[in-house]
């Protein structure tokens, strides 16, 4: 059995919530049915589509047809040339 420091973010599901770039400029929730929602900016939901996990990578699919994807490393999303944190609720 796998301690959770060997799991995949697919296999915790740590992925759900709120990242944002370090400036906040970009805001990206991913959603627990599998959908995500972009603001840039003060441009609310810039973009939204569909997302995939699988281990620690994930394919987005946006509702516009364009694809990117991206890794998480170490609690950080790298997602087409940005870097993300996970936002705390606290």
């Amino acid at each position: 059995m796998k301690n959770e420091q060997e799991k995949t973010i697919e296999e915790t599901k740590a992925y759900i919530g709120v990242w944002v770039t370090a400036d906040r400029h970009i805001r990206h929730e991913l959603l627990p049915d599998n959908r995500y929602d972009e603001d840039r900016g003060s441009r609310k939901s810039a973009y939204q589509g569909s997302y995939k996990v699988t281990g620690n990578h994930i394919d987005y699919k946006d509702d516009t047809g364009f694809t990117a994807d991206g890794e998480f490393r170490n609690g950080i999303l790298y997602h087409a040339g940005m870097v993300l944190y996970k936002e705390n609720k606290e």
